[in-house]
């Protein structure tokens, strides 16, 4: 984590930065992995909202873990049912 650049993570944090990707009741699909790939073709920062009471607590991590690789990015945000991924 410490090599990401400081504005991306400043980016990363600001309210004003609104999810673009939202996984839904059908859960992590290709279609979701699909969906952060094909915005990481026109930004470098992507941020996923998982719906309340998708993933218990503990599984989040793995979740954003799994986003991650899928998407051969990193997870520099994380905040309850709110991570940014970020691809250089």
């Amino acid at each position: 984590m410490s090599d990401v650049p400081k504005h991306i993570l400043r980016e990363a944090a600001s309210r004003d930065f609104k999810p673009s990707v939202r996984v839904g009741k059908a859960g992590l699909s290709e279609t979701v992995v699909g969906e952060i790939m094909q915005q990481f073709n026109s930004r470098n920062l992507v941020k996923v909202k998982v719906n309340k009471g998708l993933f218990e607590r503990e599984q989040r991590s793995e979740v954003w873990g799994f986003l991650a690789t899928s998407t051969n990015s990193i997870l520099v945000l994380q905040r309850g049912n709110i991570g940014v991924l970020w691809r250089r």
